[in-house]
């Protein structure tokens, strides 16, 4: 079954243009690396590699090297023609046959003898000097000189491209900052739909700014962080661009995954590299994205707590929020949606002075995403923006998004460019459920199943009164799905009774009810039910105390937990296992009171549960008025059950 109650936790938890005309002038940008210069260093190494390959390729082949023992043997035989010695002994020579050939003089040997011996078989003898010391160094050192050429000529395409971008070796350490300064985003404040309290305590720091001498008249001190912090997809970052879009100073922006390298420091310098940015186009705001992926606890990565990278990042960052200027204008924005794993020093006063939440839209807040999102898009006159926004509890701006774009693709897929309320709505099964699989074939026996534990769903959630009506019933497989019951709430609720809870876990449990009062026995269709009335009933014991075994004692987190709540390690329970104990046994007692709540109320409306689940097999789905059409025809006159 699935309700609104999806958000149950989440409610519960609670939790281009000019600068100013003051500003100095950006820094005049260097001409691009090019020209002649630039062509030298290439030039040069390809002038060396040819010069040095060319003799090997087109000399004729490599000489055969010889012995001293051969080459004199060879000579006795009167095999050699020509030979050439230089002064440190190298022969190289010809023999009659043409082929080329080196040797070495030992420096044993007389050199009258050797010259005797040529002399006797008439072999051309000549002397030559060799190109000495300073050639054989030059060759020996020659690949060295082309690496320091290299990095010379990196090191200066570096320099040319600082002001205008990250370039060679020399920018490695150089803030990754995007700098929106003279083209400014189209995004404005009225693209951001609700959102109005957190619209204007940015606003604020915008206005402080353009104007500080208003709040110095007041003896207001400029702000020097704004940290957002909320679910995924609630627009943090879009409020980031619309700040940058109303803004009329510049705007750096960076990711906090932009200060991580593997080498030691990089963090730290670009960090450093960041804010002297700032501070030379000051007044100006700096945003962080993600700022948890530096900004995170320190000490808790390692085991003995020394400093890595990311902490050296961290303690830059720590260093230069409290260590400008109060008058420089610089303010930093930053966003997250895990505040629980940041370092309690970022966040104190003096460096983030405000932590706004963007929680997730509330009702009116949706139908104003929606109307957003909708614009350019075709509707039908019946289609209701206000019952999509009713019908969405615990949706994001990011899911509404995607919702209205769905429903137009569904358009598109039945071939109109008009959306239809139907095409609303299964936009919504689609975002909730998944996929809807129309070739799931269903054995008779389990289509039964499935209409009767649907139907147990359905007539408890009429029948109980604090349960929220019921909006439509399907027995269509989609997703993990075999079937659903939809409930829409009648209002936007924040705080939820006792009487609440116990109705929604009765309506849970409905459809076990049903299949235990027809069948006599469960199904393994229940288990995604049982594990949501489960978390529900641990809940109202452990942390809403609505146990009278326990008595009004809370053990929830106080910190909020955006993306999803970890699971407690039994070693960081803050009771024991005796109370563990009492809370299991609670558990175990709502949910059994709620299932034979149910049993009942289904026994006593037999005939109303038989006449939907047929209704079911027929029409596979039904909206909420078959529902309550089915209960009067019964023409049953008592009370609706109350909450025990």
């Amino acid at each position: 079954m699935i309700t609104p109650m999806r958000s149950l936790g989440r409610h519960l938890t609670g939790k281009a243009k000019p600068g100013p005309s003051g500003d100095p002038p950006p820094p005049a940008k260097p001409p691009p690396a090019g020209g002649w210069r630039s062509w030298l260093l290439p030039i040069g190494t390809l002038i060396v590699l040819a010069w040095l390959l060319i003799p090997l390729m087109f000399g004729g082949g490599s000489p055969a090297p010889y012995s001293y023992s051969d080459f004199m043997t060879r000579v006795d035989a009167g095999q050699v023609k020509t030979v050439s010695i230089d002064d440190q002994g190298a022969v190289t020579g010809t023999l009659k046959d043409g082929t080329q050939f080196t040797s070495q003089i030992p420096t044993a040997p007389n050199a009258n003898q050797l010259e005797t011996q040529l002399r006797a078989k008439n072999v051309q003898t000549t002397a030559t000097q060799s190109g000495g010391f300073l050639w054989s160094a030059l060759i020996g050192f020659l690949p060295l000189l082309l690496l320091i050429g290299l990095f010379a000529w990196t090191g200066r395409q570096a320099q040319q491209s600082l002001s205008g971008g990250i370039g060679g070796f020399g920018g490695f350490g150089r803030s990754k900052a995007k700098i929106i300064e003279a083209e400014r985003p189209t995004t404005r404040f009225a693209d951001v739909a609700g959102y109005d309290g957190v619209k204007q305590e940015i606003s604020e720091m915008i206005d402080f700014l353009r104007a500080p001498e208003r709040y110095a008249a007041a003896g207001a001190k400029p702000p020097r962080g704004v940290i957002m912090v909320g679910p995924p997809g609630t627009g943090k970052t879009l409020i980031a661009r619309a700040v940058a879009g109303e803004a009329d100073v510049p705007f750096l922006s960076v990711t906090g995954s932009g200060f991580v390298e593997m080498f030691v420091g990089v963090g730290a310098s670009r960090v450093r590299d960041l804010f002297d940015d700032a501070r030379k186009r000051a007044p100006s705001i700096v945003f962080i994205d993600e700022i948890d992926a530096i900004g995170g606890r320190r000490g808790s990565g390692t085991i003995t707590g020394g400093n890595d990278e990311r902490e050296q990042t961290l303690n830059q960052l720590l260093a230069e929020m409290d260590g400008f200027d109060q008058g420089s204008g610089i303010v930093v924005l930053a966003a997250t949606n895990r505040p629980e794993t940041l370092d309690p020093a970022l966040l104190r006063p003096g460096r983030f002075d405000r932590q706004v939440t963007v929680p997730l839209p509330n009702q009116a807040e949706r139908a104003a995403i929606l109307a957003v999102h909708t614009t350019g898009k075709h509707f039908t006159p019946d289609a209701d923006l206000g019952v999509v926004a009713r019908a969405t509890p615990g949706f994001s701006g990011a899911d509404l998004a995607n919702l209205v774009n769905e429903a137009a693709i569904n358009a598109v897929r039945a071939g109109r460019t008009t959306i239809t309320p139907d095409d609303l709505g299964a936009a919504r099964d689609r975002v909730l459920l998944g996929r809807r699989e129309t070739t799931n074939a269903l054995l008779p026996q389990e289509r039964h199943a499935v209409a009767v534990h649907e139907s147990g769903h359905a007539l408890l959630a009429a029948l109980c009164e604090h349960a929220d009506p019921v909006a439509k019933v399907t027995i269509l497989p989609a997703g993990m799905t075999l079937g659903v019951t939809e409930q829409l709430p009648e209002a936007e609720r924040h705080l939820y009774s006792e009487s609440y809870l116990a109705d929604l876990l009765a309506v849970r449990l409905g459809g076990r009810a049903a299949e235990l009062v027809v069948f006599g026995e469960g199904s393994t269709g229940a288990a995604n039910d049982l594990a949501g009335a489960t978390q529900i009933a641990t809940r109202m014991v452990r942390d809403f105390g609505l146990s009278p075994a326990l008595g009004p004692v809370g053990y929830s987190s106080s910190s909020p937990q955006y993306l999803g709540e970890e699971a407690a390690s039994p070693l960081r329970r803050p009771y024991s296992e005796r109370t563990q104990q009492v809370i299991d046994e609670e558990v175990s007692r709502l949910l059994a009171e709620a299932e034979k709540r149910a049993v009942g109320l289904l026994r006593a409306h037999r005939g109303a549960l038989d006449r939907l689940a047929a209704i079911l097999l027929e029409q596979e789905t039904v909206d909420g008025e078959v529902v309550g059409g089915v209960l009067r025809a019964e023409h049953t006159k008592g009370p609706r059950a109350r909450a025990s």
